[in-house]
């Protein structure tokens, strides 16, 4: 699988900036915010896979929503983008 071109830092920051202002706006969501991460921080799927103690399958599995991941993993992969793994309110609070 070919390398990704070199990214200098502030494009990294400036994409990792990105993915916070979407995951505030809660538009970050799986499986979608897998691929974001990983390419906010310019790695292929090995690289990434590598990095978190994962294998290639496991990355494509997660991009593609096919996959059922652990709160161990999703937490592996968030902590050092500064995410936790929890549940988000999406609406109004029911009326009881």
């Amino acid at each position: 699988m070919p390398r990704l071109k070199t990214v200098p830092k502030d494009i990294i920051r400036e994409r990792r900036t990105k993915l916070h202002i979407k995951a505030c706006e809660g538009e970050l969501v799986l499986p979608h915010a897998v691929r974001e991460m990983r390419t906010a921080i310019a790695m292929t799927q090995v690289d990434f896979a590598h990095h978190f103690g994962l294998t290639r399958k496991q990355v494509i599995e997660l991009e593609n929503g096919r996959a059922n991941p652990t709160l161990n993993t999703l937490s592996k992969l968030c902590r050092p983008f500064g995410f936790k793994v929890g549940f988000v309110f999406l609406g109004k609070p029911p009326r009881w």
